[in-house]
């Protein structure tokens, strides 16, 4: 693999300004970029332990979500309405919140939007901010290797489900021990989603999804629980989890044919923007995780919305010569103009 240097970026037409948001350390992020100096040890691979625990959860939680999906005819339009609006909360607490905000710093977001992302991400309960973006740069920093948390490189069982049902390699755990971490530990929001986590993810991962409808319009508390909670958390689970199987294994590689993610369409569509792998992987620092702003890329349809508004400043973007240069020089060949 090579490396993903070349940092030249330039601000986007979103609003900006110098001054860093509220609580938050400001410095230049380093820990999203591969280190190719890291080896694999030689000799046997550690024991793989499984967590029976995560196995029997899952299991569960993929047959509850089938009976929602069974669900469904029966469910009145609002709740279909409102399970859709979760999902999309849900996610962008992932992909706006906890990927592109806290794991790359590639945009600064003023404390009202903080707080917002912190909520939808406790919705999506994909682990709090503090651990998501200490595996996420984990996962940069030494892709597809045994640091890596869903190394594509042992299947896509492995790298969509198969990561949460085993105990992490030991050099995951290492090398995310060694991660400079200081500017999550100081934001405030997230130290606080991650002190009172269970309780946040009961409230709105379950809670509100599930009462909503069932309160507010009569919807079967059946249909309500199983329909606006446990099929919707199971389909943003597996969306996002797309990203890290499906988009590191099927696609083309316009900016670096060297590594394994991917440009996925069905991905960036389902997984609302964060199918764009391959120039993700090549440009971590990117606010809109592809070249072609918007497109296929709700989530930074949503950034610069917030932009607009006030509550979002200093996107970070490739300029289009550093951009075309690479496609040259590493590219495979395939590039699309959007």
């Amino acid at each position: 693999m090579t490396n993903r240097g070349n940092h030249a970026a330039e601000p986007c037409t979103a609003k900006a300004s110098p001054v860093p948001a509220d609580g938050v350390v400001e410095r230049v992020m380093t820990d999203d970029m591969f280190d190719d100096s890291y080896r694999e040890k030689e000799g046997p691979k550690p024991p793989k332990k499984i967590v029976w625990r995560n196995v029997i959860l899952m299991a569960y939680l993929h047959l509850a979500a089938l009976y929602g999906f069974l669900l469904l005819p029966s469910a009145m339009y609002l709740t279909l309405t409102w399970t859709v609006i979760c999902f999309l909360i849900s996610a962008l607490g992932v992909t706006a919140g906890a990927h592109r905000l806290w794991s790359h710093r590639s945009y600064k977001a003023k404390l009202p939007l903080r707080i917002f992302l912190t909520i939808a991400n406790s919705m999506a309960f994909q682990n709090d901010i503090f651990e998501w973006a200490r595996d996420h740069r984990v996962h940069h920093k030494y892709s597809e290797t045994d640091a890596d948390p869903h190394n594509a490189t042992r299947g896509f069982f492995f790298s969509h489900i198969g990561w949460l049902l085993l105990r992490k390699h030991p050099d995951v755990i290492e090398k995310g021990q060694r991660l400079d971490l200081n500017d999550l530990k100081a934001d405030k929001v997230i130290m606080f989603q991650r002190k009172y986590y269970k309780t946040t993810v009961i409230v709105m991962c379950f809670f509100v999804p599930t009462v909503v409808p069932w309160y507010f319009w009569g919807e079967s508390f059946q249909n309500a629980f199983f329909v606006s909670s446990i099929l919707r958390y199971a389909l943003v689970l597996n969306a996002s989890w797309l990203v890290n199987s499906a988009a590191h294994m099927y696609g083309n590689r316009p900016y670096d044919k060297s590594i394994n993610p991917r440009e996925n369409r069905f991905v960036a569509f389902s997984a609302v923007g964060e199918g764009f792998h391959n120039y993700h992987h090549t440009f971590p620092f990117d606010y809109a995780t592809s070249e072609f702003g918007r497109s296929f890329n709700l989530t930074t349809s949503f950034i610069d919305l917030m932009c607009y508004f006030g509550f979002a400043t200093d996107c970070k973007k490739v300029s289009k010569e550093v951009i075309h240069a690479r496609m040259q020089r590493t590219g495979d060949g395939s590039h699309r103009t959007g």
